[in-house]
């Protein structure tokens, strides 16, 4: 058995997965009728009942799922995977049934599977392979992962195959209609075309936000944003570059012969079980024309604020902060510091039916059911400060302005605080303490913001060490002493003996792996400072005191910083003190 894998625990008599979740302390008596209540009205599995309204995280279920079954939960990314288990399922055959070999040995094979009750599917690979399957249980999204990383650890081999099929493909010159339209039938069809959708298909399983796709000299290059950071992946001849250009415009409904000016369009794939928008922009460069593709997901459809990174004094404030009828909340950071996923997820923690939410955003990334989301479109007059008029007769409780950008927005958002409307906004500044003379920059009165403001906070993302190889090393000298000199002051958290006395501090960090590509890294997580407005700061607001001096006035209040949430994370080994540094600084 795995090293990892579950040992189920003795319960008492539990014939349902909803009586397991409750012996084992994930749902309680009322949870535990309510489900067997609308299972009876309405015939819907309970396992669908308690992934529908969220009750409990995917893994806990899934465990439970194998207690109930009596087989055992597996790890996939603490697990060793044996090569010459791999051999025995062929990639296509694993994709499609939703299951993956990790282990093998002369006469048996180790099988994680989504449906572990799947006997046909079991029969199948035990003809196939001569050997007895012993099943386990596993989230279908780690099963995909795992047969993603495993089984096509480089682009370049689906790749390749396509362009020894690149027979005669030349750049595309200018030309009449009538070429262009037999340009695109050509574009449809093999090789180009694969080409195309393995560097999509590659960018949504490894948790790409974005593609460049770029022309130089004499090559053309494809990069991707993975957790934060440009990574190249691949590199193609020169001579198919305006091919696959022309044929990513075809797909997002693009001019191809239009060359000269930049270009908008969005294009909807699906990857797996997954659909996915992809936002794509084309830029005249002076090799040859680039194409940016931004992939926008839903990924925050079950996040809570605990999953990003949000804990103690700082979620509780924003708790409290999120229970008030009316007021301001402002989230602050640079472009790309995950503000967006903060204030969708405080959207649907809000969404209920007995509220009506409006937001204005541009563009609109995230999805949220229930919700009223507006995309600003200046070219037609639609901006942020005539879109919050309009919406201020739309009878909105709570209003989300993607973000204040001049003086007229910042204006109408605290006219809309002051009239019992609740507003969630994002500035870009360096601190939780900076949105408030910003706020002021944009000529908000003091006395107004002080009596609207209920909550300012600032967040990063850093990326996460790789559970897989994640290792222990002690802190050097000179970076124990920094540790210390950043938490001194934070007197409200629980800190690791060694951090307040002289002994060694233990960190972490990934070796490099196949699952995090050698990083080190795998995903990420946000850092937060969050500032609570309390009557102390509101004096100091209204005497226009610094951000500095703001800043100093939140922590004696007990504020964690960026750094120090950073730090404290960091010596919990979720990420690494050289991410925190990187990012805290910014």
């Amino acid at each position: 058995m795995p090293e990892n894998s579950d040992k189920n625990p003795k319960l008492n008599n539990a014939s349902t997965i909803e009586d397991i979740l409750f012996q084992i302390g994930l749902l309680d008596e009322n949870q535990v009728s309510a489900i067997k209540f609308e299972n009876v009205n309405t015939g819907k599995s309970a396992e669908d009942i308690i992934k529908d309204k969220n009750l409990v995280e995917e893994d806990d279920l899934i465990k439970a799922k194998g207690l109930l079954y009596n087989i055992p939960f597996v790890d996939l990314e603490k697990e060793t995977i044996d090569a010459v288990a791999l051999e025995t399922v062929p990639e296509a055959v694993a994709k499609k049934l939703h299951l993956f070999p990790f282990k093998s040995d002369a006469t048996t094979i180790s099988l994680v599977m989504a449906d572990p009750l799947d006997l046909q599917s079991i029969e199948f690979i035990e003809r196939k392979s001569g050997k007895k399957v012993i099943p386990y249980i596993a989230p279908v999204t780690a099963i995909d992962k795992a047969v993603f990383n495993q089984y096509g650890k480089s682009i370049t081999t689906e790749v390749s195959a396509a362009l020894e099929d690149v027979v005669g493909i030349t750049e595309i010159k200018e030309q009449g209609v009538g070429d262009i339209q037999k340009e695109e039938k050509n574009l449809k069809d093999a090789p180009v075309a694969r080409i195309v959708n393995t560097i999509m298909e590659y960018s949504a399983k490894s948790g790409a936000s974005d593609i460049h796709i770029e022309a130089e000299e004499n090559k053309s290059r494809v990069r991707y944003r993975i957790d934060g950071i440009l990574q190249e992946k691949l590199t193609l001849p020169k001579k198919v570059h305006d091919s696959l250009i022309a044929r990513i415009k075809i797909m997002a409904n693009l001019k191809i012969d239009e060359r000269r000016l930049p270009q908008d369009g969005r294009i909807k794939i699906k990857v797996g079980d997954e659909e996915i928008d992809l936002r794509v922009s084309t830029l005249p460069t002076a090799f040859g024309e680039k194409v940016v593709i931004r992939l926008l997901r839903d990924t925050g459809s079950t996040l809570k604020l605990k999953d990003l990174g949000l804990r103690g004094v700082s979620l509780k404030r924003l708790e409290e902060a999120l229970l008030k009828p009316y007021g301001i909340i402002l989230v602050t950071g640079p472009t790309g510091s995950g503000k967006t996923v903060t204030l969708a997820t405080c959207l649907r923690r809000l969404n209920t039916s007995r509220v009506n939410i409006i937001t204005l955003e541009d563009p609109v990334e995230i999805r949220i059911e229930g919700v009223n989301q507006v995309q600003i479109n200046n070219a037609a007059g639609l901006t942020f400060a005539s879109g919050l008029r309009s919406i201020l007769r739309q009878d909105p409780n709570i209003i989300m302005v993607g973000e204040i950008r001049d003086s007229e927005t910042a204006s109408l958002a605290i006219n809309a605080a002051l009239t019992g409307h609740s507003v969630l906004s994002t500035l870009h500044t360096n601190s939780a303490a900076g949105a408030v003379p910003r706020m002021l920059d944009m000529k908000v009165e003091p006395f107004l913001l002080a009596s609207t403001l209920n909550l300012s906070m600032a967040q990063r993302l850093v990326r996460k060490v790789c559970a897989s190889c994640k290792e222990e090393y002690k802190a050097p000298e000179a970076m124990a002493k920094q540790i210390r000199e950043i938490l001194k002051d934070n007197k409200d958290v629980d800190l690791p003996k060694e951090v307040n006395g002289d002994g060694e501090i233990t960190l972490y960090r990934g070796k490099g792996c196949d699952v995090c590509g050698t990083s080190g890294y795998k995903g990420r997580m946000g850092i937060y400072e969050v500032m609570e407005i309390s009557e102390a700061v509101v004096e100091l607001m209204l005497n226009n005191k610094s951000s500095g001096e703001i800043e100093r006035k939140g922590v004696e209040e007990g504020m964690v910083t960026l750094m120090q949430d950073g730090v404290m994370k960091a010596l919990e080994g979720l990420t690494t003190m050289e991410e925190v540094l990187r990012v805290a600084r910014e």
